[in-house]
Formats: structure tokens, C-alpha cells, sequence
């Protein structure tokens, strides 16, 4: 038998780099609504052989943002500016794999388990885990909690080496709306392999008689390990049986997207007492996972005595072969001279999400051969459980009915992974909690303390977490809380049980503060002097008192020089700006992909991009329940376009904020998005219900507004009385520098780049017209006058976005104009931005790449930082937000000072109070000086141990 060289399960970012010579289990759970994920894998060594690192770093990124341009790709270019036309028309042939992807292929066909995808990618680029290793994926349950991460974690893999990687993707039959959600954004001749089972969804009449699925479902059976199914669905739903069968694989490379699921299934019934149909996401799964039995030791004076002659006949008998003896006229069984076998370990991935999947997980015959006696010893014939990993939540688990059931197994260990607070205060990103800290220290009022330091002087036990809610425990039912990196090794059988050797302690600000200092003994000046822009002018502070009698300070530069009039009397409570995500591309180790959250504190919220991971990066700036409120308070979600590193973390969002609301009277939420995002979520919600509406960025632009109210033709974006354009062209604007025309800046008028782009927005029926007054009504409501999207140049159907205040009155009777935000999205320098920033109080404004590769920038459509500083230069903008960096720049990007008077860089969970923007740039130099020791590495160097690996 081939020798199985690595084992391990993990349980939610956790993916600990074992042994090689070590198989082992190993758990880690994080915070409750973070989903779990499961991997177990079975390794044998294997040559590597080696890759060119240049290979990796052209070939890495064409998938997920399609980032790289072919040889002799036409520039469209200006005196100045160029951009990548074909690109930005969707005809860039970099934008598609080079060729259909294909399943990896080995000798053993070794089987990696993911039960639930969230978090992964930046977990193991923490800790040097190779995604090329991952060849199977199983889904638990088909729903964002549980395959956010998906579609990104496809998009990096394909992305890997010379030509990109695939795996097999298992789950229930309802994966189907998944795949057909994903295609909307995924190119069409590549990346999923997807293996469906389970009855599928029809409402066909109800079948007398129709039994429920009581059989494994094998799906694959080596000499490695044995991997079964048992569907697992809500009470009240019956259908018809599975086809016990073996999934027939069907040849990736001859079929597309589309044509890569295969049903092994007939149709499932509806429920016979209602006539109602069992919804796609019901369905959950229990894995059972056994490995082969340990074979008995050789004992060669027993062979010697029955006439055997040491050579090949030994090997015959190990290997469960009889021989006939040398010496003797008898033949020799193997029974004869090996030791008694050990039967294999066996694992059970139990998902069980509600009451109601319990009833059924009680009725399960099948599960019978694994049951123990009541003195917890196996009955005859049947199969000792070494270990059962419970996913489902702490409300099943605690249930008299549930905890009679785990004591079936008799001595099975038991791991409750399920949603908890327990390992909450443990940041399993450790890397970006260590900057969290740094920069707390630096600056806590642009970064303030992690959401989890709250959370560090609780003490969350098991038995506070999960307890049985009537009746003893079992003694013999041995149960542990799962904690992040928390292993149990299943091989060696004499290292059998749990290991926590590398689970994580907790990480005290204390300590990294003390290494900080003795690494950079001038940070700690570095620090007084940052303070000290709070209380320089602390004489001048007045204070108001708001209407819970909570004391809200008023800023003591007011008094400055050039301050906007919109920051006139400003209110902490008015407006915060916190960037989630920083990163471009796909998530790192210190930056995680788009997304920034403004902050309208009692007004509400809105969200700018959701990439993948926005969910998880709330909870880290606000902790568990802080970011429950921030997703119950959101108003609007503001999608710029449609590659994956925008917008894969929505559907968590949305979903979440359903049950957050569930039994809540509520609206549902507007998603203002391009076009192809509204196929995605269609799509995606017949798989579950995302509680949305949505609205097309064309639709909210200036001529699409202008419609709405009544106007018949849009106004000429060059005329006084637009919206955008008012302030920009008044020479004596008073809400910020005097604007400046793009005549003598980046662009001239009437110039290609810019007719290009001039297009009309969308026709406004009766249904948009409905969605805006609903938009606008919700702007109302969170204190906005203006939500108004714009073309940018990065690809089809890209845009940017402006939000306007509403003025307010001061205490005095004076009226104040509101503030002016505008988001870039990933763009070129052009036009419409420079005049939808037209005086603004803050651009955010991505900055991926360095000024040295500007070249690069074109052929990407993105923009350097001398570019997006320029343009708001040429806008007149009080103050500049870069962000979007290339994940080549892990830390901090490069740039040059002499441009940044106005602007500064950020970084991931940097909150930027409006009543603070006087200050922002004065603290750059400072942020430089704590980063002062890092390197620059390349965007690919995250996945470069990966692509080496790829065989």
C-alpha cells in the first residue's frame, strides 16, 4: 500500500504547515458568522520540479482582474495620458485564460476537503500554505457562509503557473445556482470543475411511499481514503432516492462552465403535507471520512519457522498475499506471520444548521454501523468513530436531543467548531494585527484599537459557549472547544488524539509595542509629536452637547487657512471614512481587496465595493457584535465593476443582513451596481434569498438624474448649471481651492479620450424611475443630497462615484454646504473624474501602481500615485485618500513626498474622521518612518511558493 505522508483537517483560516512524516487533524475556529472551513488531505512526497519566477509573475494575475496586456495591444493615447482602449472595451485578450484549465492529475488522486470557504486565501498566505496542494473542494451547505471565498479562491488558482489550475468542486445539487451565479464574472471556458449529488430541486408531485436518503453517497474510494456523502434536509421535506452510483466524470476540456456539473440524482419531491418545495440551500451534508486499516507488524521468526526464506515471499505477505513455504509443504497465509491489524482512523464532518435537520439527522439508519453500546463499546459489526468535527451552530449542538446523539458514538472524540465567540480575541491573522497594533500606537486616532482588544479580558469556556440544556454528560463522551490551529493527528497511530503545540496565545498590544520600540527607538517621539496635532490648539476647543447628552468635541483647526466651509463647526458624529480594504487584485497577507465603509453614524451607512472578506474585516474594526450593527445600519451598497476583487464579499454582506433583520420591519437594501452584477445576484438568489434591489450605475448618472426629475434632455457637463460642475467652474469657489480647468492640466477638451467617454445615461422607465425615488429617499434619510455615478477608463461598464451632503445650519442661523466625497473605482486619469472631484473635501482615489511603472498602468488601465494626486490637484480637492495598492507593495507602496501636501496613504481599517482631514497629510512622513525597514516584494510573491510547487 502507498505510504500516506500528510493528513490534515482545519477548521476556518487555519491551514498549519504539518510535517511532512506528521499526518495530523488540525482545527481552527474564528469568530461567530465567520464561516468554517474543513480540509483534509492526504500526501505522498512527490518532485517538484522547478518554475521560473518571471513565468509566475506574468501569468499570475491575467484571470483575476486580467490585469496584463497582450504584446502589440493598441494605446489609445493624449499628449499626457494613455489608457488601454481594448481593454476598456472588454477586448483585451489577456482578459481570458489562455486555454480551458485541467483537473490536476496524480498517481493517487490525494483529497483535499473544504467543507466551507471563507477566509482561506489570506490564512494561507500567512502561513506559506500552498494553494496549489487544494484538488478537491467539498461544500458543506451551497450558501454564502459557506463559499463566499469560492470564486476568488478559483480565480487565484487559475492564475497559478504557466497555464493555471482547477480543482474538483463536490457539494449537493443546489451548487448548480452557484456555478450559474458565478459565470456571470468568472470567464466561461475555465476554472470549475463541479461534481453535484443529492436529489435535485423539482416540484414534481409528491411520490406515496418515497423513502429519504439513508445511503452514503462514495464519492471517492482509493487506496488512500475512502470519502462518503450523507445528505442531510430539513424534516418536513421527503423525495425520492439517490442514485447509488459513482459520479460519472466528464471531460473537463470538452465542455464549458455550464457543462461541468454532474448530477448523480433524480428528482426530489415536494414536501406531501404542505405541496411546498425544498428550497435550494436546505440540503447540508455529512462527510464520512475513513482511511484503510493498519496492517498488523511482520514477525520474520514466525515466517522462518514455517520454512520461509527472507526475500521476496516477505514482501508477497505484507502485502495480504499467500505464499507456499520453502521448506514445508504447506502455504503460508498472512494471518500466519503478521500482527493483528488496527482499524483505519474514521472522521465525521457533521453540518447540521437548524432544529429541523436535526429531526432528520436522528431518523439516519445508515448511521447505525457507527453507533456504539450503552457502555460506549462498539457493537458487533460495527465501525469505531475516532473523531467527529461538529460545524453546526452552538443552538443545535446544546440541545438534550443533539448531545444524546453525540454519546452514540461512545468514545469518538468530539470537536464543537461551530459559530462561537470563544477564540475571538485571538486574531488568526496575525501578521495584520501585528500592523493593526503598530499603527495604533502611531496614530489611534486614524487607527484605532481592533475590534477583538475588547474582547481580550473576557473568558469564553466551552461550557459557557455550548452546554447540554438538560440532563448529564456522558463521561464517555469526551468533547473539546475547537481553537484555532487545534490538530488531531490520526497517524502515527501511537501519536493518536489532540495536539496544541501550535495554537495560537494571544497577541498583547503590550509586547508588540516593545518590539517596536527596540526595533525603532525614534517611533516613540514619532508618536508624541502625531498627538500633539490633536492638542496643539486645545485652548480654542468648544464643545456641544448632542442629544443624549454625549460631549462631541469640536476641532481645533478650525481656524486654518484654506479650511473648507463644509468643515465649518464640524461634528465628529457627521461622517467617518474607514478603509476595509486597500489591496488590489486578490486578498494578501497585510491588505485585503476593495471596500470602504462611510460611516453616517445615527444616519446610517453605505458601502463603496464589497470585496471578498468585507464581512470579516468589519469584525476585526469593530468586533462581532459592532460589525452586526454596522450591517444592520447600512442604507445603500455602491458596487464601481464587476471584477471579483469588488464585489465577491456581497452576497455574505446582504445575506447577513437578512437574518440580522428577520422578524425586523426593513426596506431592502439597494445595490447600485453595472449591469453584470444585477445577472450575478439574480442568479445567486435562487440560491438564497438576499433581501435586495438593485439599480443600475447608469442609472444614477448625472443624465439619468436629470431625467428623473422631469428634465428632457441631459444638460451639457460643460454648462454652469450642472450638478458636477458648478462649483468647478466658479473661480471663487468657496468650499475649497480654486478649481482649476483640465485645459492646462491632463486633459483638452474635445480631445479622443474624452468624446470616448462622453455617453449618455440610461432611459428612465417607470421601474427606475421607482428605484430612484426610493434611492433618493434613503440618501434623504442618511443625510444626503447627492448619490451620482460616473464612467471611468478601466474596463466595460467601470464607474465612479460622488456623494454630496446636504448643507446644515450652524448654531448661529449660517448655512454650511455639505461635504463632497468621491470614490475613483479603478480608472485611468480622465475627465469625468477630474469633474465629478470638482472641489471636492475627499477623493479616494486608487493608486496601484508606483510612478516608475506607468507603462504598466496604462496597459492595465489603473493609475500611478503622481497621477491620482494629480488629479485631484486638478479638481481643486481638499484632501486625497490613495488606496488600491498592488499587492507588491505589502506594506507600504512607494512615493514621492514632494507631491503629497495634500494627500495620504491607507491602510487597512484607517478610520478618517471628516473633522480630522486638516491633519491627514501631516501624519504621512511618520507613517514612512514605521515602515522605514520593510522591502518591496512582487504582487505575486504571495502565491509564488504555490505556482513553484504546481506540478
Amino acid at each position: 500500500m502507498p505510504q500516506v505522508t500528510n493528513l490534515r483537517l482545519l477548521f476556518h483560516s487555519s491551514f498549519p504547515l504539518l510535517s511532512p512524516l506528521k499526518p495530523s487533524l488540525s482545527l481552527s475556529k474564528s469568530k461567530r458568522h465567520h464561516s468554517l472551513f474543513t480540509v483534509l488531505s492526504f500526501k505522498r512526497h512527490r518532485k517538484v520540479p522547478p518554475q521560473s519566477p518571471n513565468l509566475v509573475r506574468r501569468n499570475n494575475s491575467t484571470l483575476r482582474e486580467s490585469k496584463g496586456m497582450d504584446k502589440g495591444v493598441p494605446m489609445e493615447e493624449t499628449t499626457t495620458v494613455g489608457f488601454n482602449k481594448r481593454r476598456a472595451e472588454g477586448r483585451d485578450n489577456s482578459d481570458r485564460p489562455l486555454k480551458t484549465l485541467q483537473l490536476k492529475v496524480r498517481t493517487l488522486n490525494p483529497a483535499n476537503t473544504i467543507s466551507y470557504v471563507q477566509g482561506l486565501q489570506r490564512f494561507c498566505t500567512e502561513h506559506k500554505i500552498k494553494l496549489s496542494k487544494i484538488d478537491h473542494i467539498f461544500l458543506s451547505r451551497v450558501c454564502s457562509e459557506t463559499a463566499g471565498g469560492l470564486p476568488g479562491l478559483l480565480l487565484t488558482l487559475a492564475g497559478i503557473g504557466e497555464e493555471g489550475m482547477s480543482v474538483n468542486v463536490w457539494g449537493p445539487s443546489d451548487m448548480k445556482y452557484l456555478v450559474d451565479a458565478m459565470r456571470s464574472f468568472i470567464p466561461n471556458a475555465a476554472m470549475v470543475h463541479t461534481r453535484s449529488f443529492g436529489p435535485t430541486l423539482s416540484n414534481v408531485a409528491a411520490i406515496p411511499g418515497s423513502s429519504k436518503f439513508p445511503d452514503p453517497i462514495v464519492l471517492i474510494d482509493d487506496e488512500v481514503v475512502k470519502i462518503s456523502a450523507i445528505i442531510l434536509q430539513p424534516s418536513c421535506f421527503e423525495g425520492s432516492q439517490h442514485v447509488n452510483e459513482e459520479p460519472v466524470m466528464q471531460n473537463a476540456s470538452e465542455k464549458g462552465l455550464e457543462g461541468r456539473i454532474d448530477h448523480v440524482s433524480k428528482p426530489l419531491s415536494p414536501n406531501r403535507k404542505t405541496g411546498s418545495a425544498i428550497k435550494p440551500g436546505d440540503m447540508s451534508v455529512i462527510y464520512v471520512c475513513e482511511l484503510p486499516e493498519i496492517k498488523g507488524k511482520f514477525d520474520p521468526a514466525k515466517a522462518m519457522a514455517l520454512g520461509l526464506k527472507p526475500g521476496p515471499k516477505y514482501r508477497e505477505l505484507q502485502l495480504g498475499n499467500s505464499v507456499k513455504s520453502d521448506r514445508q509443504n504447506i502455504m503460508v497465509h498472512p494471518s500466519d506471520v503478521m500482527g493483528p491489524s488496527v482499524p483505519g482512523p474514521i472522521v465525521f464532518l457533521v453540518d447540521c444548521p437548524t432544529e429541523s435537520h436535526l429531526e432528520e439527522l436522528l431518523s439516519i439508519q445508515s448511521l447505525s454501523s457507527y453507533y456504539a453500546d450503552h457502555s460506549g463499546n462498539p457493537t458487533d459489526g460495527a465501525k469505531t468513530v475516532t473523531c467527529i468535527i461538529h460545524l453546526s451552530p452552538a443552538s443545535v449542538i446544546g440541545s438534550s436531543n443533539y448531545q444524546r446523539w453525540m454519546e452514540r458514538f461512545g468514545s469518538a472524540q468530539h470537536i464543537l467548531a461551530g459559530h462561537e465567540m470563544r477564540n475571538v480575541e485571538i486574531p488568526i491573522l496575525k501578521s495584520s494585527a501585528r500592523i493593526a497594533a503598530r499603527l495604533n500606537y502611531l496614530c489611534p486616532q486614524f487607527f484605532p484599537a481592533p475590534g477583538f482588544w475588547s474582547l481580550q479580558q473576557l473568558n469564553y469556556s466551552a461550557s459557557d459557549s455550548i452546554a447540554p440544556s438538560e440532563g448529564p454528560v456522558s463521561k464517555l463522551c469526551e468533547r473539546v472547544s475547537a481553537e484555532n490551529l487545534l490538530k488531531f493527528t490520526l497517524r502515527p497511530y501511537a501519536h493518536l488524539g489532540l495536539d496544541r503545540a501550535c495554537i495560537p496565545c494571544t497577541m498583547a498590544p503590550s509586547k508588540i509595542i516593545e518590539e517596536l520600540l527596540s526595533e525603532i527607538p525614534e517611533i516613540e517621539d514619532a508618536a508624541q509629536h502625531v498627538s500633539q496635532f490633536w492638542h496643539r490648539s486645545s485652548e480654542t476647543v468648544e464643545t456641544t452637547l448632542m442629544q443624549d447628552n454625549d460631549v462631541v468635541v469640536e476641532e481645533p483647526w478650525l481656524n486654518e487657512n484654506n479650511l473648507p466651509s463644509c468643515l465649518d463647526n464640524i461634528r465628529r458624529d457627521d461622517l467617518e471614512i474607514v478603509l476595509l480594504g486597500t489591496g488590489s487584485s486578490q486578498p494578501s497577507k497585510y491588505r485585503n481587496v476593495s471596500s470602504v465603509y462611510i460611516n453616517l453614524f445615527s444616519k446610517g451607512s453605505l458601502l463603496l465595493d464589497c470585496g471578498e472578506g468585507t464581512l470579516g474585516q468589519l469584525k476585526r474594526r469593530y468586533g462581532v457584535e459592532g460589525a452586526d450593527n454596522a450591517v444592520r445600519g447600512l442604507r445603500c451598497i455602491w458596487i464601481s465593476h464587476i471584477h471579483a476583487d469588488h464585489h465577491t464579499g456581497l452576497a455574505r454582506i446582504l445575506a447577513l443582513r437578512r437574518n440580522l433583520l428577520e422578524g425586523v420591519p426593513h426596506e431592502p437594501i439597494l445595490v447600485v451596481g453595472p449591469r453584470q452584477l444585477k445577472k450575478y445576484l439574480d442568479a445567486y438568489q435562487r440560491l438564497e434569498d438576499l433581501n435586495m434591489q438593485f439599480l443600475d450605475c447608469k442609472h444614477t448618472t448625472e443624465s439619468s438624474w436629470d431625467s428623473f426629475e422631469g428634465i428632457a434632455e441631459s444638460k451639457d457637463c460643460s454648462s454652469p448649471g450642472s450638478p458636477i460642475n458648478a462649483e468647478y467652474m466658479n473661480k471663487t469657489n468657496s468650499d475649497g481651492p480654486v478649481g482649476q480647468s483640465t485645459d492646462c492640466t491632463l486633459f483638452a477638451r474635445g480631445s479622443r479620450m474624452q468624446s470616448y467617454w462622453k455617453r449618455p445615461g440610461g432611459q428612465v422607465d417607470n421601474t427606475v424611475a421607482l428605484l430612484l425615488k426610493s434611492l433618493k429617499k434613503v440618501l434623504g434619510e442618511a443625510g444626503l443630497e447627492v448619490l451620482l455615478s460616473f464612467n471611468v477608463v478601466h474596463c466595460p461598464q467601470a464607474f465612479g462615484v460622488m456623494l454630496k451632503a446636504a448643507e446644515r445650519i450652524n448654531g448661529v442661523g449660517k448655512v454650511i454646504p455639505g461635504w463632497k466625497i468621491v470614490y475613483s473605482g479603478d480608472t485611468r486619469p480622465c475627465p469625468e473624474l477630474i469633474e465629478a472631484s470638482c472641489g471636492a473635501t475627499v477623493l479616494i482615489h486608487e493608486a496601484t501602481f508606483e510612478d516608475s511603472m506607468h507603462q504598466e498602468a496604462v496597459a492595465r488601465n489603473h493609475s500611478t500615485t503622481k497621477e491620482a494626486v494629480e488629479v485631484g490637484n486638478s479638481a481643486g480637492v481638499y484632501r486625497i485618500i490613495l488606496t488600491h495598492f498592488s499587492q507588491r507593495y505589502p506594506k507600504i507602496p512607494i512615493f514621492d513626498e514632494t507631491h503629497m501636501h495634500k494627500t495620504c496613504i491607507a491602510f487597512d481599517m484607517m478610520s478618517v474622521n471628516i473633522a480630522d482631514l486638516p491633519v491627514l497629510p501631516k501624519v504621512l512622513p511618520y507613517l514612512k518612518l514605521l515602515f522605514q525597514n520593510e522591502m518591496i516584494v512582487d504582487e505575486s510573491d504571495d502565491v509564488l511558493d504555490a505556482a513553484t510547487a504546481a506540478s
